[in-house]
């Protein structure tokens, strides 16, 4: 089985890279990770379109999530559609990040096959899907075919150029639920001890696969407390083992500039390449200006929310926000582009244009 990867050999698979600007993509038409890979409603010409509207301001990498009940039912459509998908984002310059699992199902529902929900009206990602499923995550019974799915779509792309990194598990134990009423995560004990169990597993079977891409899992529970004390940044179990087995570093980080100084600084400890996999939060001081050019110059690879707004209404603010009745007025809270591909801020766009032309920071 492939061992973890060094510092030095992360760290030199990382030079060769450069720094590379991203985002976490869903088209516009899809409201959820089902939703864009089932064949009904997979949407080859809006992918083609948005992802030109990013490689224009200068965007090179994507984060995007597989749907394991799509692989369940549906095999090698699925792979015909990931190879679809990753030669649309090659041919327009993007390298791909692609994420395995999710526990976020913030609809409260386990996913399924077909039409999926309308948005609920006001509703931050009100219908997200998670994959596998918390029913499938904490029965036993079902690992053995979460298995053959994660060494499947391993195995299938393990050499591939146009797959940048594996993240193999999203937030693992987030049980909140946006569309019930309930705003932030839940702790669900279950959850998260299953989670921590299969996520490590996970991390076996996909070393087992010895694919040439490096893998990780984002540490994620970072509580918005912006006194809170820089040792228990990530403190969680489920954070601290994703951690030490990543062979690069990957974190969640929606908060204001201040606190990202200094998550950036705690991460740097590990001695790996850097991946902030989920930012921008405009509400929370989670800017463009505030932020982007932070990362660039610690060498940080950011993965904004959201590309263009639409089903997800991802643009709206967290329901925490509305629920408070706070002032939110024109501010998206993600999303970058409008269903025109007008940007919600001209200026954000230049400074990815800018920085992505810089590259890779002369620090590293």
């Amino acid at each position: 089985m492939r061992q973890q990867w060094s510092q030095e050999q992360a760290n030199r698979w990382y030079q060769q890279q450069g720094w590379m600007c991203g985002f976490n993509y869903l088209p516009r038409t899809a409201i959820n990770w089902t939703d864009i890979w089932q064949a009904e409603t997979f949407d080859a010409p809006t992918i083609k379109q948005e992802l030109g509207w990013a490689a224009d301001v200068g965007y090179n990498t994507l984060r995007i999530n597989l749907p394991f009940i799509v692989w369940q039912h549906d095999r090698d459509g699925l792979i015909d559609r990931i190879n679809t998908f990753l030669t649309i984002a090659a041919k327009r310059g993007f390298r791909t990040m692609l994420t395995l699992m999710d526990d976020c199902g913030f609809s409260g529902d386990e996913p399924y096959l077909g039409p999926q929900k309308a948005p609920i009206p006001g509703k931050h990602n009100s219908q997200a899907a998670a994959s596998p499923g918390r029913d499938k995550v904490c029965d036993y019974a079902v690992w053995p075919e979460i298995e053959r799915y994660v060494r499947d779509i391993i195995g299938t792309f393990r050499n591939d150029e146009r797959i940048f990194v594996w993240d193999l598990y999203n937030e693992p134990g987030n049980r909140g639920t946006f569309a019930s009423g309930i705003e932030e995560v839940l702790y669900d004990e279950k959850l998260e001890r299953f989670a921590l169990e299969l996520m490590t597993k996970t991390f076996a079977w996909a070393r087992d696969e010895d694919p040439s891409q490096p893998l990780t899992v984002g540490a994620w529970h970072l509580p918005l407390d912006p006194d809170q004390p820089d040792e228990m940044l990530y403190d969680h179990p489920i954070d601290r083992a994703a951690l030490a087995l990543s062979d690069v570093i990957s974190f969640h980080a929606y908060i204001g500039t201040a606190k990202m100084v200094r998550v950036i600084r705690y991460v740097e400890q590990f001695g790996r390449p850097l991946f902030c996999t989920e930012w921008l939060a405009r509400q929370v001081g989670g800017t463009f200006e505030g932020q982007l050019p932070l990362m660039h110059g610690c060498n940080v690879v950011p993965y904004q929310w959201g590309l263009v707004r639409g089903k997800t209404q991802t643009y709206m603010p967290w329901p925490i926000f509305v629920k408070e009745r706070r002032d939110y007025s024109h501010l998206w809270f993600h999303d970058v582009f409008d269903e025109h591909g007008i940007p919600f801020c001209k200026a954000e766009m230049d400074l990815v244009s800018r920085l992505s032309r810089i590259g890779l920071h002369p620090r590293f």
